[in-house]
């Protein structure tokens, strides 16, 4: 599912993101990571993972238990170089497509986290179907969107950044498609200066 990796050209008036930027948005990611609820004991799946820029804190964060799924084979690499850089351990960095993850995981997870990539998405409800097929009962889902303001507002480091506007999901519009997979909102939390994150649980788990 190429058109949910951060690298993609199906994601207009976005430039790949770099750590510069990223650092300057979010300089502690295990805070945003632990504000959506990860937590010691966990096992997550970073599901578009990119470069693994919230990878090595989930690792940090749950010892190691985590995995990493992304189409594009650079970004896994980059992901797979900062991993070692940090001397973050984890389950598996997995080149793949997303809508094979119930065949290219091993096992069940509790926690499945899709950042900044959902909007780009082709077949969202789809997308959703395949993370509920790798979730224990009981397990989240966790979406991390730019929220839906014009992209000049969204600024870091001087420059417009994130998708297009007209892209831009609102968290109802995430329940929309989300709803149809078997997930029910259990909230949603801001994290400044420009995203929420829209946290889901399994409906009868």
């Amino acid at each position: 599912m190429h058109e949910m990796t951060v690298s993609d050209k199906s994601f207009p008036a976005t430039d790949m993101p770099d750590r510069d930027w990223w650092s300057a948005l979010w300089p502690n990611p295990g805070e945003v990571m632990r504000s959506l609820g990860i937590m010691p004991g966990m096992t997550v799946l970073d599901l578009c993972c990119g470069d693994g820029y919230f990878t090595g804190p989930i690792a940090r964060i749950v010892d190691g238990n985590v995995y990493g799924v992304d189409l594009d084979p650079l970004l896994i690499e980059r992901a797979r170089a900062g991993l070692e850089r940090d001397a973050s351990t984890v389950l598996g960095m997995i080149c793949a497509d997303a809508r094979e993850l119930g065949h290219i995981l091993p096992g069940k997870v509790d926690y499945v986290l899709i950042a900044n990539t959902f909007h780009g998405a082709p077949d969202k409800t789809a997308l959703a179907r395949a993370a509920a097929t790798v979730l224990r009962s009981g397990g989240t889902l966790a979406v991390v969107n730019w929220r839906p303001l014009p992209r000049e507002r969204t600024v870091v480091l001087g420059k417009p950044r994130g998708p297009m506007t007209e892209m831009r999901m609102s968290s109802d519009d995430v329940g929309r498609v989300l709803e149809p997979a078997g997930f029910m909102l259990a909230k949603v939390i801001d994290l400044p200066p420009y995203h929420y994150g829209a946290i889901y649980k399994l409906s009868g788990a």
